[in-house]
């Protein structure tokens, strides 16, 4: 985890967001990892996943591998 302050980076939230909020954003810079935070809270804290981990995680949802409550 970093503090987003030191990324000084451009987020982008999902397209199917339709408001911006409620939603994380995800940046799209590096090559080998994706920062990925709140954007209720921008200069909060980003978790910093592996490119590998994060592609699989979109594929499960795009699967629709997650039950919503």
């Amino acid at each position: 985890m970093i503090g987003t302050e030191s990324l000084s980076v451009a987020w982008r939230s999902s397209s199917y967001s339709t408001n911006g909020a409620n939603c994380i954003e995800v940046n799209d810079t590096f090559t080998r990892s994706v920062p990925v935070r709140d954007s209720k809270n921008p200069a909060g804290p980003a978790l910093v996943f592996p490119l590998w981990a994060f592609s699989s995680f979109i594929r499960a949802v795009q699967r629709g591998e997650f039950i919503a409550s």
